[in-house]
């Protein structure tokens, strides 16, 4: 993992790549891949059988975002509505909050 972890507004992130916007397409595409299946998630509908599957349940209060909680924990995975715009932030995301489930990889 690459890049510059970036604090604001109480929210860390990880900017890979900075300055890659100057650089045009040479940047490399990253994929979230679900291990044991060994699966690179290629649609929300895809991601959301294997987080149901490992205990996520689906929040239906925000319609701009589709987002997901687990009950015996404190976490929520917010994601964009819109797969093209699902980002490797948010591949972290669920790979901090699935530890030994999913993976980010370059395509």
């Amino acid at each position: 993992m690459s890049g510059v972890w970036v604090f604001k507004n109480g929210v860390v992130r990880l900017v890979e790549n900075p300055g890659a916007d100057c650089q045009g397409s040479n940047s490399r595409r990253k994929v979230l891949v679900h291990l044991s299946s060994n699966e690179v998630i290629t649609s929300y509908a895809i991601l959301e059988r294997k987080l149901l599957a490992l205990g996520w349940e689906r929040y239906y209060d925000d319609p701009d975002l589709l987002q997901y909680h687990k009950r015996s924990t404190v976490h929520l995975i917010s994601l964009p509505r819109d797969f093209n715009r699902f980002k490797s932030m948010h591949m972290y995301d669920i790979v901090v909050k699935n530890r030994n489930e999913f993976e980010v990889r370059d395509m």
